[in-house]
């Protein structure tokens, strides 16, 4: 049972299409009508409800935005349930509704279960919900990288659980290299700073400088300097407040202030606001007192020696020597005295470094020499599988004689290139491993097995592509599968084939075909046409249900041309007379 079923898309204002709602059926979809009519715009609506990039030129001209809203039908359980409900989703009736807008400025808005999302979170649910392919798909098949994608994709555990240790073994091995790389390859540059380093801390080391030495040198130097004016001004100060013993009829301020102090004493008694101020006027007096005694104290000590001022001078000379490298003041060069220590032990344990980087590097190459064999292995027993699983299902493509077959190689390298030591040989190897994986293919008996880029026609790279789909379908399957004309360049019996297949996937599956094929088209449980009208000015695009004589009449289309040709009727009859038979 499906876990997941796309039901219908409403499309409005995207592209040819006005408006549009596409029912899709639960088992096999085919999209038809005229070229330029809009069927690529199914797969563009669908991809843009899967997260994909928004683009303003999408949004159909004259509108201010393009709507595409989805009904998913979803099993309760379901990894797309279980994702969107943690996103806050809700199901409506059991069915998830997923909408994408996309204005005409370019900006783009998503919705999950009525609620607004990241579209990223789309993409993610997108994984669980739809494989899409197309010719660009089969174009992408031919590159190797997409090949071993497809080859690990089969072989599922087998290869992802040693390639997840491989892969962290690998991002550990390059950031080991690039270290080493970095300390070898820059050591003249290290040793250079190595030096400046050492010259600078011995040169600070020689000084031996305090912290905020020079303020207080710089403060003492102002001093020195003027220390005959600091003196006089002291002395005249002094003689000011407690007089001079030179001039005894002079008067002072302690003496003034003691007189005053007396005088509202001897009134106080009668008057308690004087006797405060008389209180106040002893404080004064006791002030300035101190004042003086400091004053004298000053004086005595001054010392105007013009030894230590020169020694003063001198050292502030050597700080500033310092401060012109090494920062703005004492405390900033002792900083840098610390920070450079620290950075020179760094520096002088690169040996010590690039030894254990050396070793590391080593026991990660024979880690990931190991865990590259183990992936060999893997790969090359589910190229095996694989091969004769595509091989079968080309037999019932039209293709009964072809023979597809997957190489699973490696290129070896010069001893001293980088590499890795797989059995005896040295291998380049990258993010996945040492393998080169290529799918081979010969067509018929007697022809050797070719790249499928050089030994495969267009019609047969369609079948191959189609064959690759059915086996992963079964291995590792997706509700819904959408292919946009992978029948391209195919035709006759070929044709019948690739339509029969796809009845039978869409037996397990959810299928959505776009196809220019009847023979393909005969085969689907609904068909929609997907129409244009043009009223001279705008050009719209609809899509509709087809069924008993409109689908007869569109079959005939596909056929001849002609949707009245008796020939083609009776054709397009007996090909829908064929497929119903099939199908029972």
């Amino acid at each position: 049972m499906v876990m997941c079923v796309l039901e219908e898309m409403r499309i409005r204002s995207l592209g040819v299409i006005e408006d549009a709602v596409v029912e899709l059926s639960p088992g096999f979809t085919a999209v038809t009508g005229e070229t330029g009519a809009g069927k690529t715009m199914v797969v563009t609506s669908l991809g843009l409800l899967l997260g994909g990039r928004a683009d303003a030129a999408l949004v159909r001209i004259g509108a201010k935005s393009a709507v595409v809203e989805g009904r998913i039908t979803v099993r309760p359980g379901a990894p797309v349930a279980r994702r969107a409900e943690e996103a806050g989703a809700e199901l409506d009736e059991g069915a998830l509704l997923i909408s994408r807008t996309v204005s005409a400025e370019g900006r783009s808005r998503a919705h999950l279960g009525g609620r607004s999302v990241p579209v990223g979170l789309l993409g993610e649910l997108a994984d669980d919900l739809v494989a899409v392919h197309g010719q660009t798909d089969q174009q992408g098949l031919l590159k190797a990288a997409r090949q071993r994608q497809a080859l690990d994709r089969y072989a599922g555990d087998a290869v992802s659980a040693p390639l997840d240790k491989y892969r962290a073994a690998y991002r550990r091995l390059r950031a080991v290299v690039a270290q080493l790389d970095e300390l070898t390859t820059r050591a003249r540059e290290r040793a250079q700073e190595a030096d400046l380093l050492r010259f600078g801390l011995e040169e600070i080391a020689a000084v031996e400088p305090l912290a905020g030495e020079d303020a207080e040198l710089s403060a003492e130097a102002e001093r020195l300097g003027n220390a005959e004016a600091l003196a006089s001004a002291a002395a005249l100060a002094h003689a000011a407040l407690a007089g001079n013993p030179e001039d005894p009829e002079g008067v002072d301020a302690t003496t003034l202030v003691g007189g005053a102090q007396r005088a509202l004493e001897s009134a106080g008694a009668h008057d308690p606001a004087l006797a405060a101020l008389a209180g106040r006027l002893g404080e004064v007096g006791i002030l300035l007192s101190d004042v003086a005694g400091e004053l004298a104290g000053y004086a005595d000590d001054l010392d105007a020696d013009p030894l230590r001022l020169a020694a003063v001078e001198e050292r502030r000379s050597a700080l500033a020597a310092l401060t012109r490298k090494y920062g703005a003041d004492a405390d900033a060069v002792l900083e840098w005295a610390r920070e450079s220590a620290e950075r020179l032990g760094e520096l002088e344990g690169d040996d010590e470094r690039i030894g254990e980087l050396a070793a590391e590097r080593e026991t990660l190459g024979a880690e990931l020499a190991f865990l590259a064999a183990e992936l060999t292995a893997a790969r090359t027993e589910a190229a095996s599988r694989f091969a004769e699983a595509v091989t079968a299902e080309l037999a019932s493509l039209a293709m009964p004689h072809a023979r597809v077959t997957i190489a699973v190689g490696a290129t070896e390298v010069p001893g001293d290139a980088e590499g890795v030591e797989v059995g005896g040989r040295r291998l380049a190897y990258g993010p996945y491993g040492v393998d080169e994986v290529e799918l081979l293919l010969a067509p018929h008996p007697g022809a050797p097995p070719r790249p499928i880029a050089k030994g495969a026609s267009g019609g047969e790279l369609s079948r191959v592509m189609l064959a690759v789909e059915v086996v992963f379908a079964g291995t590792d399957p997706v509700p819904t599968y959408l292919f946009d004309e992978v029948d391209a360049g195919v035709g006759g019996k070929a044709a019948v084939e690739i339509g029969r297949r796809l009845a039978r996937l869409a037996k397990s599956a959810q299928v959505v075909v776009v196809t220019h094929l009847p023979q393909v088209a005969a085969f689907a449980d609904r068909q929609l046409l997907v129409e244009k009208t043009n009223d001279g000015s705008v050009t719209s695009s609809g899509v509709k249900v087809l069924e008993g004589e409109d689908r007869i009449r569109e079959l005939s289309r596909m056929l001849a041309g002609q949707e009245d040709s008796q020939t083609a009727r009776a054709h397009a009859e007996e090909l829908l007379a064929a497929a119903r038979g099939d199908g029972e």
